[in-house]
């Protein structure tokens, strides 16, 4: 996906990701609406693990070039074998992991495949939140943004989006936390749009089980000339 590797500087639509998925059926309908990523979250201790629904050769077999694996402080061995059994084309970490250990899974992955680094945002300044961003190692390909909640992600809440005006953001960025049908609109007060968004528990009837049908409604407002400025 090498047409992912920089952002546009152009005025554009963000990229749509859907987060939190385990059935097999609502995924083979994201596919055919055309969903840019599908996240996949392989943490224990969330509603939404996904191996409790379904199992890797099934992940495996899902035809789509943006699978995302979602990992908390998961070990090296078993982020690997987990991309390699669910042929995922991206890797997503939510967790503490170090720039050692950011750096030595690039090493060890399929080289084809992307990092996503989540930076969590709770009450740090933006001073704070800039240090964190200047820290990220090189390998990570895109940024997530995300708001800081104990069960990592999936919480329902947003920060304040307004701090990411204070920021200089050097790579591309997925923006969480909470994106809903009633506040999409403001997410326009970003200087520097998301490459993508990334909704979870606003489309959901319960923890794993998609609303389709918001979904469809937010495809819907991507298109509308009334439903954004991106």
């Amino acid at each position: 996906m090498s047409e992912n590797q920089l952002p546009s500087t152009e005025i554009h639509q963000p990229r749509l990701k859907v987060c939190g998925l385990t059935q097999l059926h609502q995924i083979r309908e994201l596919v055919a609406l055309k969903i840019d990523f599908l996240g996949f979250i392989f943490y224990e201790k969330s509603p939404r693990y996904v191996l409790n629904h379904l199992n890797l050769e099934q992940i495996s077999e899902i035809n789509h070039q943006g699978k995302i694996g979602i990992f908390v402080n998961e070990s090296l061995e078993k982020i690997i074998e987990v991309s390699k059994k669910a042929d995922l084309n991206f890797i997503q970490l939510h967790g503490d992991e170090t720039e050692h250990f950011i750096s030595e899974l690039k090493q060890k992955l399929n080289p084809k495949i992307e990092i996503i680094k989540v930076i969590r945002i709770g009450n740090q300044s933006s001073n704070e939140l800039q240090k964190t961003i200047n820290q990220q190692p090189k390998p990570i390909n895109y940024l997530l943004f995300d708001t800081d909640s104990k069960a990592f992600g999936g919480a329902g809440k947003t920060f304040d989006w307004n701090i990411l005006n204070e920021m200089e953001i050097p790579i591309p960025y997925f923006l969480s936390g909470g994106i809903s049908l009633e506040n999409f609109h403001q997410i326009s007060i970003i200087k520097q749009q998301p490459f993508s968004l990334d909704v979870n528990s606003k489309f959901e009837i319960e923890p794993g089980i998609k609303d389709l049908e918001k979904i469809k409604a937010l495809i819907s407002k991507f298109k509308s000339p009334n439903g954004t400025t991106f």
